[in-house]
Formats: structure tokens, C-alpha cells, sequence
């Protein structure tokens, strides 16, 4: 694939990449892009909201949807561009759960009700959300999950609790799946529903993560009563809708731009810092690692443009996009493994230095490294774990069996 851009392209990513870096001049010290940045103070959220209104208002927060919601009719590679400008930046402004999945779902099989009421309000940077999946008992598994969505007239019931939430604690509205239909098993019976985070009956509690920061939360539903009419899709299928939403949300070219951007600034501190009065740059082992990391980045890199030129080509037809899942998965696995593996190779770089945390005068690159090694085993869980992911490739795009059973039956046709 050609993944050069036009004249006009490179001139939008010039416009982009000067506006974020007059923008995050502004920002709060240390503040940067990932959900710690963003999520756990007041002054990261408020910054957070800031960008996204600022972003709203020149247009850009959602350019690939269509100007009756807020977009600009744009090609989804000026989306991707911005993304990865966005990312390589590290600034928060973009909310992942609403731009980048619940907005897109809706656009493509939501209701005509459901995009007016919600989508321009999510093109405003004006709304926020989360994601409502994982359970206790169900989190890269999550068709096994067992929190009830139990339909009394109008309404849906929910009883139950999800976990892991990132950001509920700041999000208005909020997107799941729900068991509606109580003797069914694995992805059968599931429900898709979006809901206010202010309704009656749910109770937030926050799940610090090992930096003592507040990114995650568990969520306890008592009897809340969600409209009908919040179902996205048919009831029953929500495991359909749950799929699309995944593929939105799977590009991760944010996250090969950020980690490019970290890897620079890694660089130049190999060239500044002297080792028994060798710059680290010169050291052999230290060149190989970073030149490891810069081959994985740009191979994240050729997978994001790749899932965009597919989810081109798909629009917003829902089955076409179902079967780019393999292509989604395999750039989740490598994209988190490799910010990872980043993250791992850096500290190594650092030696005794690496482990100091952000604050300290002593902590290479203001404890960037740090705080993203602690965050990074997360990332290879959340939104599937690189496990599932590896299923999906295999069964999806190899098309191999699920099972030993299936190996014999073949065999024995």
C-alpha cells in the first residue's frame, strides 16, 4: 500500500501539528494525552474539556462524520491524520468512548432519534463517556458476563456491576452490555444499551491503580431503569453492536504517534546524558534498542493506516465492518505489546534511575517511562487482552477451528 499523503494533506497535518503545540503550551505540567493525564485530577479534566471544546469549535473533533452531526463530510485518512498528530502531541481533548466508539456506532446503526439526541452534543465536546463491559467474573471473556438488563414495559431493569471503567467517574453517559435475556448462554441473548451515568440506582466506587491514581472505577446497578429506546440495535444482538463498537475503537494510531514521540525524547536523552564519559547514544546495546523500537512503531504505524483505508472502504455498513475485526485485533496486540515493550526497553536504558516516580528531580524524562511501564499490562487486557485478540486473528482471518473437535470432524469429512 501507498501510504504517501497529497499536498493538501501534509498542509492539514502542518495546520494540525501547529495548533496543538501552541495549545500545549498551555497545558497543566506534566499533562499529556493518557487517561492518568486526563482522568485523575481535577485541573487534567478540566484541561481535558478545555481541548475538547477547543477542538470542537475549529471543527475537527469528528471531520469524517457528516455535517448534519457535526462533521465535516471529511475522508476518515484526514481523521487519521489528525489522530496521529493528536497522539504524537499527546493531548487529551479526544474522548476515545465518545468520538471514537459510541459516535461512530450510532452513525451506523443507530436510530434517527438516538444520532439527534446524542451525536452533536459528542461533536461539541460537550458530552463524555465510558464503556460499560468488563465484570468481575467477565473482562477479556465478556460474553460470559451476567449483570441482567431485564425489560418492564418501557424500560430496561439492570441489576449487576461492571468494572474497570475508565473515566466513569467523570462521564455523563455511559455505553454496555447487558444479559436481557436471563436463561440464555455466552453471546446469545445480549443486549446493547446507552444510559445517563446520573440515573437512579448507580453507584460509582474508584479503583486506584498501583500509582495511587484514579482511572478506574467499578459501577453497582440496583433496579436502574434505562428507556427502551437506548437500545442500540435489536434485542438480543447486542454482541453484533459490540463487535462494531470494538473495531472503532482498534486503530491505535495514537498510540504508535505517542510512543514515537516518547522514543525522540528518549534519544535525545541518550545523546545528553554521559556514562563513565560516553554519551548512552554511543552504546551498542542502547542502539539496538532503540532502533528495535523505532522498526515496531512504524509497523504499528503501517497497521492504523491500514484499518483506515478499510473502514474507508466499508462505510458504514455494519457486517462489512464485523469482518475487519482480524485486521483491528492485530494492531490492538501490537500496539499495546509494543508500547510495552517500549516502556520495558526504556527503563533498562535508565538502569537504578528507571523505577524513580514523577515528581522527583531524579526521574529521567519526568517519570514518563515510569508511569507508563505501571500502565502498560492494563493495555494489554483492556479492550480485549492481546489473547483474545490472538483468537479473533485465527478464527477471523486464518479461518482456523475453534476447537480440536472441529480438527477431527474435518478430518474425518
Amino acid at each position: 500500500m501507498d501510504f504517501s499523503f497529497t499536498p493538501e494533506q501534509e498542509a492539514l497535518r502542518k495546520e494540525f501539528d501547529e495548533f496543538f503545540k501552541a495549545e500545549m503550551a498551555k497545558a497543566p505540567e506534566g499533562m499529556g494525552g493518557g487517561l492518568e493525564d486526563m482522568f485523575d485530577t481535577e485541573e487534567g479534566f478540566g484541561f481535558h474539556k478545555y481541548m475538547a471544546k477547543t477542538l470542537a469549535a475549529k471543527g475537527w473533533l469528528v471531520r469524517a462524520w457528516p455535517k448534519e452531526y457535526g462533521g465535516q463530510d471529511a475522508p476518515i485518512i484526514e481523521q487519521l491524520i489528525f489522530s496521529d498528530v493528536a497522539g504524537y502531541n499527546m493531548a487529551p481533548g479526544i474522548d476515545v468512548f465518545g468520538t471514537g466508539m459510541i459516535g461512530p456506532t450510532l452513525l451506523a446503526i443507530g436510530t434517527d432519534e438516538q444520532k439527534k439526541e446524542h451525536l452533536i452534543p459528542i461533536s461539541k465536546g460537550e458530552r463524555f463517556w465510558c464503556q460499560l463491559w468488563s465484570e468481575p467474573n467477565s473482562g477479556s471473556d465478556l460474553a460470559s458476563l451476567s449483570t441482567t438488563a431485564i425489560k418492564d414495559g418501557d424500560d430496561y431493569v439492570l441489576n449487576g456491576q461492571k468494572t474497570w471503567t475508565s473515566g466513569a467517574h467523570r462521564a455523563d453517559w455511559g455505553f454496555g452490555i447487558f444479559r436481557s435475556d436471563p436463561t440464555s448462554k455466552r453471546s446469545k441473548g445480549l443486549s446493547f444499551l446507552i444510559m445517563d451515568m446520573k440515573t437512579p440506582g448507580i453507584t460509582l466506587r474508584p479503583l486506584l491503580s498501583m500509582g495511587n491514581t484514579h482511572i478506574f472505577n467499578e459501577e453497582f446497578f440496583d433496579n436502574v431503569r434505562v428507556p427502551v429506546k437506548n437500545r442500540i440495535g435489536e434485542e438480543g444482538g447486542g454482541w453484533d453492536v459490540t463487535r462494531t463498537t470494538m473495531n472503532f475503537e482498534r486503530s491505535n494510531v495514537g498510540m504508535a504517534s505517542m510512543g514515537k514521540r516518547m522514543v525522540e525524547e528518549l534519544v535525545q536523552f541518550c545523546k545528553e546524558t554521559k556514562v563513565d564519559g560516553e554519551p548512552l547514544a554511543n552504546n551498542p546495546f542502547v542502539k539496538h534498542k532503540i532502533a528495535q523500537m523505532y522498526i515496531e512503531i512504524e509497523i504499528a504505524r503501517s497497521l492504523a493506516y491500514r484499518i483506515a483505508f478499510a473502514q474507508e472502504k466499508a462505510g458504514d455498513n455494519m457486517m462489512a465492518l464485523i469482518q475487519t475485526a482480524g485486521v483491528m485485533s492485530s494492531a490492538k496486540v501490537w500496539g499495546t505489546e509494543m508500547l510495552q515493550r517500549v516502556a520495558y526497553n526504556a527503563l533498562e536504558i535508565f538502569g537504578m534511575y528507571g523505577p524513580i516516580r514523577k515528581g522527583s528531580k531524579y526521574a529521567p524524562l519526568r517519570g514518563s517511562f515510569e508511569s507508563l511501564y505501571q500502565f502498560c499490562p492494563g493495555a494489554n487486557i483492556f479492550a480485549g487482552s492481546s489473547e483474545v485478540q490472538r483468537n479473533t486473528i485465527a478464527w477471523i482471518t486464518l479461518g482456523m477451528p475453534r476447537s480440536w473437535d472441529e480438527v477431527f470432524k474435518a478430518q474425518r469429512a
